[in-house]
């Protein structure tokens, strides 16, 4: 089969390659429709950030390796006989991270909580390829009513239920996040749907604006035409959010905000409110902790996104209480143009695409 392998940064090919071996309780897929998530996009690169360390040394020792492509919608194509949950021809989408079975995490029925199991894309091959095997545990259908590229983004959309859930948000309170890319649209919904009162979002790009207007929010403030933080106070009263999403943090080669709003979301926060921290950063950063001690903020990041999350989100997109299918701007066609579509995701803002860009793997 074809499949895409990393050689090294920069340096990904498509190679003929063994077709994948089966084994009990995994599923043989076929990809149909896969984007590349912005970290995949910054690791292919070489930008540090999650999990740089564990890629370059699978990089440095055993290229050329499979990587990437967590993201996706495929279809069964094989399962293990009357055990398994799915039936050939079902669709599926996946969590990325596994728990190990072994710590005593997993042992006691905690394994949500798990990080020392393996990682789709990242320990295990992802998607990129014509055919992939995965771990049924991981795996969840796919309703009839959501699309092929709309399932694509399920994984994470799961995250930022997730993200939501570790807030806490209670009804009628102001939310704030910070950056409109698709996580920070998802956010947006789910913190409509969990009860936000005044929602108030921060861009600095004309086309993410429109959408977040399009999606639900109260109030959408450019960053680069005004005082953010001023306008923020106004539009609370003096008080600052009751929540802040910092959805915008990254590496400024990709078009990112650094650490910036990171320090801007802890001046958004009411005294006694909550940071969510939705990005990462891909190295230390110095934060002033007295500050969060003197007003009593809570930093908070969030809980790792677990088959429940997952099959939560198939129910709002089907339902569409949350609304994909906006935030997808480009769609490629064929495996070949994989490439193409981490060369978008890692300039979003120069191709203004909003959503990582999606391969449809057969054309």
């Amino acid at each position: 089969m074809k499949a895409w392998r990393f050689y090294g940064f920069n340096d990904l090919r498509l190679d003929e390659v063994p077709e994948p071996v089966r084994s009990p309780g995994h599923v043989l897929v076929e990809p149909l429709c896969v984007q590349p998530s912005v970290t995949e996009a910054q690791l292919a690169q070489g930008i540090p950030t999650l999990a740089f360390d564990r890629i370059k040394r699978r990089l440095e020792t055993e290229a050329p390796v499979q990587l990437f492509g967590h993201e996706f919608c495929a279809r069964v194509l094989e399962t293990d006989r009357g055990s398994s949950r799915f039936r050939p021809g079902d669709r599926v989408a996946a969590r990325a991270k596994l728990p190990c079975g072994k710590c005593p995490l997993c042992r006691s029925e905690r394994s949500d909580l798990c990080r020392q199991g393996p990682v789709i894309g990242f320990d295990l091959p992802g998607c990129f390829s014509e055919l992939a095997v995965l771990p049924e545990i991981a795996l969840v259908k796919v309703d009839d009513r959501i699309s092929d590229s709309e399932a694509a983004c399920l994984q994470s959309l799961s995250d930022s239920v997730a993200a939501v859930e570790t807030a806490g948000l209670r009804m009628g309170d102001a939310v704030v996040i910070l950056g409109q890319g698709s996580m920070g649209l998802e956010c947006l919904q789910i913190a409509r749907l969990s009860g936000a009162g005044l929602i108030i979002t921060v861009e600095v790009r004309d086309e993410a604006c429109r959408i977040s207007r399009e999606l639900g929010a109260d109030h959408v403030l450019n960053a680069r035409s005004g005082d953010v933080l001023s306008a923020i106070r106004d539009l609370t009263g003096g008080n600052g959010a009751d929540v802040v999403f910092e959805c915008a943090g990254g590496s400024p080669k990709q078009g990112l905000a650094g650490h910036q709003t990171l320090l801007q979301a802890l001046e958004a926060a009411r005294s006694g409110g909550k940071i969510v921290g939705v990005s990462w950063f891909g190295g230390p950063v110095q934060l002033n902790v007295d500050f969060l001690r003197e007003r009593s903020l809570r930093y908070l990041f969030p809980d790792i996104s677990t088959r429940a999350h997952l099959e939560h989100t198939v129910r709002l997109a089907a339902t569409g209480r949350v609304r994909l299918k906006a935030a997808i701007t480009h769609v490629l066609s064929g495996i070949e143009s994989v490439p193409q579509a981490f060369e978008i995701t890692a300039n979003k803002a120069l191709h203004q695409a909003i959503n990582p860009a999606q391969v449809l793997m057969r054309p």
